[in-house]
């Protein structure tokens, strides 16, 4: 990592950008390798805050970072991004909870993990959450993605 950080210092040109993103866009999607999220969708340094979290999902601390995002830092659009073939996806709680307490001796039971079953729902849901949150400016757009991790293409779900 430190050697390809430097090659990337040696060429980096995003030096005083500032802090807003520059299109005033807010990206919350999964962690998953496969979703290159920049090159995806074209972005730059500064283009835009890209959360990322297990399954996309719009937990209490994304949407802690959607609110320091649109009004601290202007963002005027919300894009909620789910992928084909997620982890996260035909989990539940108990399955979660009961690994985490065989491998490791540890109580989760207090953890959503925030499992779903159907990734199109869940990006409804999500949007629908992110949506009714009182913390965040009904006049910003929240729209819902899939992202097809076999074939790069993006497509609407709300």
């Amino acid at each position: 990592m430190l050697e390809a950080n430097r090659r990337y210092a040696a060429r980096f040109a995003a030096a005083g950008r500032p802090a807003p993103p520059a299109r005033q866009l807010v990206i919350l999607t999964c962690m998953d390798a496969r979703f290159n999220v920049e090159d995806a969708l074209g972005l730059d340094v500064g283009d835009a805050h890209i959360l990322r979290n297990a399954g996309g999902r719009a937990s209490d601390d994304a949407i802690r970072s959607l609110i320091v995002s649109t009004r601290l830092l202007g963002t005027r659009e919300i894009a909620v991004i789910h992928h084909t073939n997620c982890g996260m996806a035909g989990l539940t709680n108990e399955q979660l909870r009961d690994r985490v307490a065989s491998e490791s001796g540890t109580d989760a039971s207090h953890i959503d993990f925030l499992p779903f079953h159907d990734s199109r729902e869940s990006v409804r849901d999500d949007v629908e959450l992110i949506r009714a949150s009182p913390h965040l400016d009904p006049e910003i757009a929240v729209t819902g993605w899939m992202y097809d991790v076999d074939t790069g293409l993006l497509d609407r779900v709300v």
